[in-house]
């Protein structure tokens, strides 16, 4: 057995997988616990503690909210070590304003404060050369101050280490030394690119993290092994890939978009499976939206990120943070969930979020005195009925009714105007963030099908699908926690990155073979020592690429061997790929290699979404639970609902209707059919 474990905002989701059969066994879902987020999670697994379980996989969105100040979760003090000369570098940084014409504007905050960032005096070039040796002397004398300060986590960044490590390996050394109990982030380990504020900034960032994420998992790896005993425990990356608690407690950057990525995986194995080649994964859940592009069943990948700041309808606003270089799924997301509060502003006008009632109060309609939500408006709406979770949970519409009345009082309208125009304003919002990973990458939507999924995506997805001109939508098996089936069906992954800053044309095939081949090594062993054989290891390789000069690379995959003839394609693949992104390519302009990148892989077996039984066009009479009212945009219906579990492949349901299910409810306007395929997804079509 494995057990799929995603912690949200609102919702802690599980999945209980059988891995010899390849089917879900069990799924839970239950309110989070943000204060102490383990506890949801032992209160799941101690029921099935008697299961033979020997894998958890677990995301996590504890990266991010220590980065965005949860309470709880306060940043230990960090110091750092870097070249003479080039101490503020991580509070210069780069002229990125993210208000331009704000004279007040003030940079955030530098996350290092200045006395203790230290100074050695040493000196490598670019190329690797020493041009001043380090004094291991100097080394020692830092390091008795900074244990002297009882700080316990140290960050080393150098000017060029990228090109040689050696010094800050040095470094490493004595610090181990001298202070044992000291977590070391040494840039040459965690982001070994060129750019030095970015790599430093990255540095000192996972210095940070590391005393957090090291508590957190040890705590939650105790927890399972006292429960399951022989489990192996592993965490979902930012790069889509899993990896083991102990690489996760090295890197905790890994993690930082743990959770959402997941959701993405999913979505790529659901195209795959069902032969989608262009998707657009939407997911909605009680706390946030967060939307991402599947292409030829792969999804798109970025290395640009910034934590700790703003973001603008899903875009982060550069200049705001913290940037992380570092392999990340390309994800937009917005503060626009079930949970989203809808307020009214001092101008009388309607708003929504970007607070969030979370898991504790929750939506009014919960009972536990929670504000007027998003959820609270599909409740008034009828969109929802009397309870969740196949009837574990109570809704209660007359508490949604309360709260907005009192938004009634305040700007002088019905409460089902303010319902329809807050679902109006949300979905405005969540449309921009779906833009953002289409239209803003050079990707028409309209040649996309959206995958919509979380507790509250497929009340949602047809409307947004209008608004963008999808005409397919499809509703995957148990929507409301496909993220969590997205850690099931991911595998291991590491990612290793080399400097290589040269011309295409002035590049050896052979070097650059020889280069992708020693990574490849490493990631070889890393695997196997994680128990992998060698049928089930696989290599990907890419290379960052841009035109002379440019400021902004491109990732293109590769194929082996290097030759002469893969150089030329490799630059056919940069053309094509800058046209669709900016618009435009430069075939006389030289291009550069700048990183050369690795993924290793270690394969682990997948779920099979086991076929359904088969039906007729009409779906039977036991699924359909009764009638209700439902006011859409400009109509009130009365609308029959159905019961997922009932219905059979090949049936057909034309809208208006509504499907109701254990972890989410699925709302089919007007003008759509929603037709069940032999897996039991739901795809809605416009008529």
């Amino acid at each position: 057995m494995r057990v799929g474990i995603d912690i949200g905002g609102t919702f802690t989701d599980v999945i209980l997988f059988d891995a010899e059969t390849g089917q879900i066994v069990r799924t839970y879902k239950v309110l989070s616990t943000p204060r102490n987020p383990e506890r949801a999670v032992i209160s799941i697994l101690s029921k099935i503690q008697q299961m033979k379980v020997n894998m958890v996989i677990h995301a996590t969105t504890i990266a991010t909210n220590a980065l965005l100040g949860q309470i709880g979760l306060e940043l230990p003090r960090v110091a750092l070590i870097t070249t003479k000369g080039f101490r503020d570098i991580i509070e210069i940084g780069r002229q990125k304003r993210p208000t331009l014409y704000d004279l007040f504007f003030d940079k955030p905050k530098p996350l290092v404060p200045r006395n203790l960032r230290f100074e050695v005096d040493e000196r490598i070039n670019y190329r690797g050369e020493i041009l001043k040796p380090l004094n291991p002397n100097e080394v020692r004398e830092i390091v008795q101050k900074i244990k002297q300060l009882k700080i316990i986590s140290i960050a080393v960044s150098l000017l060029h280490s990228y090109a040689n490590p050696k010094h800050e390996q040095i470094i490493g050394k004595i610090i181990r030394e001298m202070y044992p109990k000291a977590m070391i982030s040494l840039s040459s380990e965690v982001c070994p690119e060129h750019r030095e504020y970015e790599r430093t900034s990255t540095t000192v960032i996972n210095a940070i993290l590391m005393p957090i994420i090291s508590n957190y998992l040890s705590k939650l790896s105790k927890t399972i092994k006292d429960i399951f005993r022989i489990a192996t425990f592993l965490i979902m990356q930012s790069s889509g890939g899993l990896s083991s608690a102990e690489e996760v407690c090295k890197l905790p950057i890994s993690i930082i978009e743990s959770g959402p990525s997941a959701g993405v995986i999913a979505t790529a194995w659901l195209s795959k499976l069902l032969g989608i080649n262009k998707a657009i994964s939407f997911d909605m859940g009680g706390t946030t939206a967060k939307a991402g592009t599947v292409i030829n069943f792969s999804p798109l990948f970025t290395t640009e990120y910034e934590v700790g700041g703003k973001a603008h309808f899903g875009r982060i606003i550069k200049g705001s943070g913290y940037p992380v270089r570092f392999s990340f799924i390309d994800l937009s997301e917005v503060s626009a969930g079930g949970g989203t509060i809808i307020w009214i502003d001092e101008g009388g006008a309607l708003r929504v979020g970007p607070i969030g009632a979370g898991a504790d109060p929750g939506p009014a309609c919960y009972g536990k005195k929670g504000p007027a939500t998003i959820t609270d408006a599909n409740v008034l709406l009828g969109r929802l009925g009397e309870y969740l979770l196949g009837g574990e949970m109570k809704i209660y519409p007359e508490l949604s009714q309360q709260e907005f009345k009192k938004l009634a009082n305040e700007i002088g309208m019905d409460i089902i105007d303010i319902a329809l125009g807050a679902i109006k304003i949300v979905n405005t919002i969540m449309a921009r963030c779906l833009r953002l990973v289409t239209i803003e990458r050079g990707l028409d939507p309209r040649e996309f099908s959206l995958v919509a999924f979380g507790g509250a995506g497929p009340m949602h997805a047809c409307f947004l699908a209008k608004e963008l001109g999808i005409r397919r939508v499809i509703i995957p098996p148990v929507p409301g926690l496909f993220s969590a089936l997205g850690l099931l069906v991911t595998d291991v992954k590491h990612v290793f990155v080399k400097s290589v800053r040269n011309l295409l044309d002035d590049i050896d095939p052979n070097e650059l073979e020889n280069i992708f081949l020693t990574l490849e090594n490493k990631g070889f062993h890393i695997l196997k020592k994680e128990g992998f054989s060698s049928d089930k290891i696989i290599m990907k390789r890419f290379v960052d690429v841009r035109y002379w000069l440019q400021g902004y690379e491109l990732i293109i995959p590769v194929v082996s061997p290097i030759t002469e003839v893969e150089l030329r394609n490799i630059a056919q693949r940069f053309h094509e790929k800058h046209k669709s992104t900016y618009g435009f390519i430069m075939e006389d302009e030289p291009i550069e290699i700048v990183n050369v990148r690795v993924e290793a892989y270690g394969l682990l077996p997948k779920p099979k979404l086991v076929k359904i039984k088969q039906g007729k066009r009409e779906p039977k009479q036991d699924a359909i639970v009764g009638n209700r009212k439902v006011i859409f945009e400009d109509s009130e219906e009365e609308v029959k609902i159905f019961k997922r579990e009932k219905l059979l492949a090949y049936n057909e349901i034309e809208g208006p209707a509504i499907i109701e299910e254990y972890s989410a409810t699925i709302v089919i306007p007007q003008n759509w059919i929603a037709k069940v395929d032999e897996y039991g997804s739901i795809i809605l079509e416009v008529m």
